[in-house]
C-alpha cells in the first residue's frame, strides 16, 4: 500500500479551467475496447495479478458474523489449490487486497482474519454510504467508529449535490475532514460517478478529491444506475496523472463494476 497522500491547498483556478471534450473521450475509449488482449499464459498471469487487486466485498442488509467468517476465507484462498498448483504459483501468498464491509461488521472481519493467520487489510464503507445524504456529524463518527473497529481503508462516499451545484470548496472541506477523521486508515473516495452528469464533473470531482487527501479515488458504490463505464475510468485516470505530475503524489484509482469487487489499478 502507498503512503498516504496529504493532499494540496485548494486550486479553484484550476478547477475552473477544466473541460472535459466529451467526443474525443469517446473516441479515445472505443480504441481501448478494440485492442487485442492477452492469452494464455499471459492472460493467466494478468488475471492472477487481478484477484490481488480485489476488496472482497459484502454489503447486504442479511450480513452476519458467519457469511464475515466465509468471507474473509475467501479472501485469504481466492484461487482453488489445484490450480495454482498447476501454474506453479501454489507458494506465492495469493490474496485478495483487502475484505470490505459494512462498519458494524469489521469487528467481525478483524476478528476471522486474525484467526485465519494474515494480514489482509479491512476495508470499511462509511460517510453514509452509499446516499452520502446524512449529517456530516454522523458521517465522520461512522468513519472514527470504523477505525476504532480495526478497519485500515475506509471507503467514503461524497454528497453529490455538491458536484451537482458547483460547490467544490464544501466538497474539499468534507473531504479535508474526512481525511483527519481517518487518522493513519487509507481513505478511498467514492465519486459514484453515474450521478455526477458530465465528464467534466467527473473530472473536477476527482481532482477535488486527491487535492483534500484522497489515497484512492473511485468511480461509484455499485448501488448506482451506472457504475463504471470505460469513458469515466479514462477521465478520472487523466485526473490521477495530471494531479501526479502538478505535484508528485500518487494516487490509486478503483474500477468499480458491482459491489462484490474493487479492482485497484496503480498509476505509475
Amino acid at each position: 500500500m502507498s503512503a498516504h497522500n496529504r493532499g494540496t491547498e485548494l486550486d479553484l483556478s484550476w478547477i475552473s479551467k477544466i473541460q472535459v471534450n466529451h467526443p474525443a473521450v469517446l473516441r479515445r475509449a472505443e480504441q481501448i475496447q478494440a485492442r487485442r488482449t492477452v492469452k494464455k499464459e499471459w492472460q493467466a498471469a494478468w488475471l492472477l495479478k487481478a484477484v490481488t487487486f480485489i476488496d472482497l466485498t459484502t454489503l447486504s442488509g442479511d450480513d452476519t458474523s458467519s457469511n464475515i467468517q466465509r468471507l474473509c476465507y475467501k479472501a485469504k484462498y481466492p484461487i482453488r489449490e489445484d490450480l495454482l498448483k498447476a501454474l506453479n504459483m501454489h507458494d506465492k501468498g495469493i490474496t485478495t487486497a483487502a475484505v470490505c464491509v459494512y462498519p458494524a461488521r469489521v469487528c467481525d472481519a478483524v476478528k476471522a482474519l486474525k484467526a485465519a493467520g494474515c494480514n489482509i487489510p479491512v476495508a470499511s464503507v462509511a460517510a453514509g454510504f452509499p446516499a452520502g445524504q446524512t449529517h456530516l456529524k454522523t458521517r465522520l463518527e461512522e468513519i472514527r467508529l470504523a477505525v476504532e473497529d480495526g478497519a485500515t481503508e475506509i471507503d467514503v462516499v461524497i454528497n453529490r449535490s455538491l458536484v451537482l451545484t458547483g460547490q467544490w470548496e464544501a466538497l474539499y472541506d468534507e473531504i479535508r475532514q474526512f481525511r483527519k477523521a481517518c487518522g493513519e486508515a487509507h481513505l478511498k473516495t467514492i465519486l459514484a460517478t453515474g450521478e455526477l452528469g458530465t465528464l467534466t464533473n467527473v473530472y473536477k470531482a476527482s481532482m477535488i478529491a486527491m487535492m483534500a487527501g484522497s489515497d484512492f479515488i473511485k468511480t461509484s458504490t455499485g448501488k448506482e444506475t451506472v457504475n463504471a463505464t470505460f469513458p469515466v475510468a479514462i477521465v478520472m485516470l487523466r485526473a490521477i496523472r495530471d494531479f501526479f505530475w502538478k505535484t508528485g503524489n500518487k494516487i490509486y484509482h478503483h474500477v468499480t463494476g458491482r459491489y462484490a469487487a474493487y479492482h485497484d489499478l496503480p498509476m505509475s
